[in-house]
């Protein structure tokens, strides 16, 4: 769309914001304010291109009667460079869910306790990065192992008030998705030996229940007793559940509500954000075939990642990222290699929209 069409846009939704009879209705309400704060930085970085192209073409005519003027104007051209990379970012298609909270499932795979040790270090090293950006977060449910670790969990994200554009918790994390490798001796090894293992990171925006439609007799629902830690029983009810949503195979399961009522709202939360998620992956596999475009630098659904101990090193198979300070990404320093991901695919965006 070009900027003019932008301009027009953003001018016609402040008449529209202006007139009292769209606050009756609550929710176009809320989709024009929200159309109109996402078209402000871009109609604001326009305003400011335009006067500064202006106040260019004045320096210009008067450089060759002063000197200053011709100082002024280079700077003006750095300045309007400035604003123009500004705007094509700005400009670049925004992804849907950038506003919505997250829900993150941490599981443990191949490699018994050392897996699920594993898969408690990613659970931290998350909360931990959480806590630095002043984000919520809540564990909705989780089965711990013998050692401590983590066999699965299940946790929401939730963004502190509405976040600026490409600040929130799924711009943030949305690549983290994927199978997480790392190496490191167990603390159940007694010779020494360095073992890989892995555990699976899913990341799905949260939705409500009025953004996806769930029919009850598509639904099977069971109940049984929660366990602990070696399979043990912990409750004397049957107030864990399973939801299994029948067209699509999906499964899923809570248990660490102290009813049956928290466990099966808990799950439907967990089930309605997974259909979401593969509602999108199926719309974005159909447009990216119609574009016959090459596949994603960053995807999702490959291995990802290894965290090697012994040389405290991360490295990111997907966009060629290392660096030596595991340690101090394991404690949510996740900066770095997180901007790489996301310079990443903002440069593919940038490439796609210009062709």
């Amino acid at each position: 769309m070009k900027l003019d069409d932008l301009l027009g846009e953003y001018y016609e939704l402040e008449q529209q914001l202006a007139d009292p009879a769209v606050h009756a209705d609550q929710a176009r309400a809320r989709a024009l304010s929200k159309r109109y704060s996402q078209l402000t930085p871009v109609i604001a970085a326009y305003r400011e291109l335009m006067q500064v192209e202006s106040d260019l073409g004045t320096a210009r005519e008067l450089s060759g009667e002063d000197s200053a003027f011709a100082d002024e104007a280079r700077q003006l051209e750095q300045t309007r460079e400035e604003l123009i990379e500004r705007l094509h970012h700005l400009l670049i298609p925004r992804d849907p869910a950038d506003e919505k909270n997250i829900i993150v499932e941490v599981k443990a795979g191949e490699g018994g306790e050392e897996s699920a040790l594993f898969a408690g270090d990613l659970v931290r090293m998350y909360l931990r990065y959480a806590e630095r950006q002043g984000w919520k977060t809540e564990i909705i449910d989780s089965t711990l192992s013998d050692l401590g670790g983590y066999k699965d969990v299940t946790i929401a994200f939730k963004n502190k008030g509405t976040p600026d554009p490409g600040t929130g918790v799924w711009p943030q994390l949305k690549f983290e998705g994927g199978v997480h490798r790392v190496q490191r001796v167990p603390v159940t090894e007694s010779q020494g030996r360095i073992h890989t293992s892995a555990a699976g990171v899913l990341v799905v925006p949260e939705v409500e229940d009025v953004e996806i439609e769930i029919h009850d007799n598509d639904l099977r629902i069971d109940v049984f007793r929660s366990s602990g830690p070696g399979g043990q029983s912990v409750n004397t009810t049957d107030s864990a559940v399973r939801i299994t949503h029948l067209p699509s195979g999906l499964v899923v399961s809570c248990q660490n509500g102290k009813s049956q009522l928290q466990n099966k709202d808990q799950a439907m939360r967990v089930l309605r954000s997974r259909l979401y998620a593969e509602a999108q992956a199926s719309a974005d596999a159909e447009a990216e075939a119609e574009r016959k475009s090459q596949v994603r630098t960053v995807d999702r659904s490959e291995r990802v990642r290894t965290y090697n101990f012994p040389e405290n090193r991360i490295s990111d198979h997907r966009v060629g990222y290392k660096a030596y300070n595991l340690d101090q990404v394991l404690d949510g320093n996740l900066d770095g290699v997180l901007r790489a991901l996301i310079d990443a695919d903002t440069k593919e965006r940038l490439e796609q929209a210009e062709s």
